[in-house]
């Protein structure tokens, strides 16, 4: 039933990407229990020590998700291959319907602050820095990858959290990573 569901909800993704790509905007509806209707993210904020992304609209938290992080979450990234997630100010600016994991959207790591400090140790920054879901193709249990930190990098959800997200946001959202 898996690979079924999986098949329908990227062929939704694909559908919801391709109108996000030509009307520039993307809304989600809201269950009734968050402020009745049609809500997006004015902004998204990810607490690494909490291990939560938030979905702000004007101000207000729509929704509260949980992460996972890289290998070795304390402290900002500072090179390629590291296994940290960055800390800092950055935009959403791309989807992937189709990534290996389940749907993607790509933050704007590296900054020009990033940048000059990996040029001040002699570092390749690293970039692909992704919000995403599970693995399409697994290789441990589920509730290994919803419980441990283990993206390069990233900062992974799951599958339920990736669609809400997906829709709330669109291109140009900020984010900011704190510690």
């Amino acid at each position: 039933m898996r690979f079924f569901e999986n098949c329908v909800l990227r062929q939704a993704a694909g559908l919801a990407a391709a109108l996000w790509l030509a009307a520039g905007t993307a809304a989600v509806y809201a269950p009734p229990a968050a402020a009745g209707g049609w809500v997006h993210a004015t902004r998204v904020v990810v607490y690494k020590s909490r291990r939560q992304l938030l979905l702000i609209n004007h101000g207000r938290v729509v929704k509260r998700f949980h992460i996972s992080l890289g290998e070795r979450p304390v402290g900002p990234k500072h090179h390629e291959g590291d296994m940290r997630t960055p800390v800092g100010e950055y935009r959403l600016d791309g989807k992937n319907a189709y990534s290996r994991f389940y749907m993607s959207i790509h933050i704007s790591y590296p900054n020009a602050r990033d940048r000059a400090r990996a040029r001040r140790l002699g570092e390749n920054p690293g970039d692909n820095i992704m919000i995403h879901g599970l693995p399409n193709n697994p290789r441990k249990p589920r509730s290994y990858y919803l419980h441990h930190d283990w993206t390069h990098g990233c900062i992974a959800v799951s599958d339920d959290a990736m669609q809400w997200i997906w829709m709330a946001v669109k291109r140009g959202t900020p984010i900011d990573i704190k510690p």
